[in-house]
């Protein structure tokens, strides 16, 4: 059996058996994970141990597993508890509820969805999809708990509108590193990326109330994920409720719940706007600006603004009851995400990203749809999006001579494709099953899995139209 052979067969094997166990079995999906990214490592010809020969290092499955665990977690995990932290604060205080009260009555009962697919489009270009997914979580549940509408179609709609700027629209690294590559203007890139979203967003979100409506999840006065019978639903979806709710006067200012989330949001896009403008570096000030417009640390602002804003007047004892309550609610989730890494860094390490990227490039499909298949098949192998996009954008740029469409539209392909396939080896599938309480395999991948299929078949029609354009 030729080795190319081995590895896409170690990687097939692997993710069936994944699958057959959190469907089918007890095993837990963390376990399951761990299992897939055994077997795929092992078949694929990866030594158990790392190895060094002849000068050459091989990496060993165990420390493939362990590195990618790491390496996942130290770029989200901080982001995610503070995240938390900061939320369970928003929700305890009143301030997701007065956020809430706000955002209703500026887009009008009954468009609830679509202002969360908006926002998210436009949080998404500064600031990481995951951690925007756990800061934005308690506005979707104040949002369901007063109007009975299900929070999955609320919150799924949010994590849409975050995951097409995320991966269409510059500055974020995905993006702008193909563009980079390519020898592509940013602000061309920036214009295509948007303007390509938009039909998804369209298409997208009548999925996302279909959905919400099939699998109806609520927030009861508890503040739990319940999914009560159509009677229940009417009641808690009852004008007069909603009415009560939206002339509440016992909740915290508006400046002060939004503040929290709306300066970091601040200090995270001043450092990106003056990168995008070639800042110098060196220049003493942007050492204050890269310090406090890191993600970590603006996150970290909002959370004391937070608790000095909305509930100094409290006991510390409770304030620090509401974060550590915050807190063990992410401990699944961030062993989940981390062992998505590892997954991914096993595909990675043993080279069987690369032979699928290979394989694909000699197949007899359109030019433009090239960068799209290379870069589906590593969002499939390695979860993440921005490496997906990098990726492709690396194997297609040798080809630029060869292939007869524009360097816009092959970025364009990359980007489109790392939309797709959204499931287990990508960690935003399990923050925001995690966040919005949603267990069951069928329906997570009607929720994540399916949406990141539709948006990204919506942008294959467009990018086989655009090649006629552009």
């Amino acid at each position: 059996m030729a080795e190319s052979t081995r590895m896409v067969l170690g990687l097939g094997l692997g993710i069936l058996v994944m699958i057959i166990l959190v469907a089918k079995t007890k095993v837990h999906s963390f376990i399951a994970m761990l299992i897939a990214a055994l077997i795929t490592g092992i078949i694929g010809g990866m030594p158990i141990l790392t190895v060094k020969v002849a000068g050459k290092t091989t990496v060993g499955v165990i420390n493939a597993i362990s590195t990618g665990f790491g390496n996942t977690l130290s770029s989200t995990g901080i982001i995610i508890g503070l995240g938390v932290m900061m939320g369970a604060i928003l929700e305890k205080s009143g301030a997701a509820e007065k956020l809430a009260i706000s955002f209703i009555k500026l887009v009008g009962k009954g468009n609830e969805e679509w202002a969360l697919g908006v926002t998210g489009w436009v949080v998404s270009i500064p600031v990481f999809a995951d951690s925007a997914v756990v800061m934005l979580c308690p506005l979707c549940k104040a949002i369901s708990k007063v109007t009975g509408k299900s929070v999955i179609g609320l919150g799924l709609s949010l994590a849409c509108g975050l995951q097409l700027t995320h991966v269409l629209v510059p500055p974020t690294p995905g993006p702008l590193t193909a563009a980079g590559m390519l020898g592509i203007d940013v602000g061309q890139m920036i214009a295509g990326g948007a303007i390509l979203s938009i039909p998804m967003l369209l298409v997208i979100v009548p999925y996302c109330k279909w959905i919400g409506k099939k699998i109806y999840q609520v927030v009861n006065e508890d503040d739990e994920y319940v999914r009560p019978q159509q009677g229940e639903q009417v009641k808690l979806a009852s004008t007069e409720l909603l009415d009560q709710f939206l002339n509440r006067t016992d909740l915290p200012g508006l400046a002060i719940s939004a503040a929290p989330i709306v300066v970091p949001l601040v200090m995270i896009l001043t450092k990106t706007v003056l990168d995008l403008m070639g800042a110098d570096k060196s220049a003493g000030y942007y050492y204050f600006v890269a310090l406090f417009g890191s993600p970590i640390v603006a996150l970290m602002i909002g959370t004391l603004i937070a608790i000095y804003g909305l509930v100094s007047d409290r006991d510390t004892k409770e304030v620090l009851k509401m974060m550590d309550d915050g807190i063990k609610d992410t401990g699944i989730i961030m062993l989940i995400t981390g062992v998505g890494g590892s997954l991914g860094y096993v595909v990675r390490a043993s080279g069987i990203g690369n032979v699928l990227g290979q394989m694909v490039v000699t197949w007899p499909v359109p030019a433009v749809l090239i960068p799209f298949c290379i870069a589906a098949l590593m969002r499939i192998c390695l979860g993440s999006a921005t490496v997906a996009i990098v990726t492709s954008a690396s194997l297609t740029m040798p080809l630029m001579s060869q292939l007869t469409i524009s360097p816009l539209l092959m970025a364009l392909s990359c980007c489109v494709g790392a939309i797709s396939f959204g499931y287990f080896t990508d960690s935003g599938f399990w923050v925001w099953n995690g966040m919005f309480g949603v267990s069951d395999l069928k329906e997570q991948l009607q929720c994540k899995t399916a949406v990141s299929m539709i948006m990204a078949g919506v942008g294959l029609l467009e990018l086989l139209v655009a090649q006629y354009f552009i």
